[in-house]
């Protein structure tokens, strides 16, 4: 029993891993990544590195390989966030300065 739940939890981690993907997908197709909560991330991928950490050095590869994936995954989310933000942005009109003054 307990090797059947190691290998259900496992695949369902991978499966937990690539679903930002989906995320990443909306992004592309709107073209905006305005969605993206990067502090949502900047917690997450952390905790992945750690899980990944924790699991290789007790060679728990079931705990490694979900995790690595997740971490890679959420830093390609990331990634395609970032991008997709600083290649929307606005130009700006009055050479970046709005508190100039007329005449000044």
């Amino acid at each position: 029993m307990a090797s059947f739940l190691g290998i259900a939890a496992a695949t369902w981690g991978v499966v937990m891993a690539v679903a930002p993907l989906l995320q990443v997908r909306r992004m592309v197709i709107r073209r905006s990544s305005d969605d993206l909560s990067l502090g949502y991330f900047a917690v997450l991928l952390p905790g992945f590195a750690l899980w990944m950490g924790y699991g290789w050095a007790g060679a728990d590869w079931p705990l490694v390989v979900p995790n690595a994936l997740a971490l890679a995954v959420g830093i390609a989310t990331v990634i395609v966030g970032r991008l997709l933000r600083s290649h929307n942005r606005p130009p700006q009109q009055d050479g970046g300065d709005s508190r100039r003054r007329e005449g000044a």
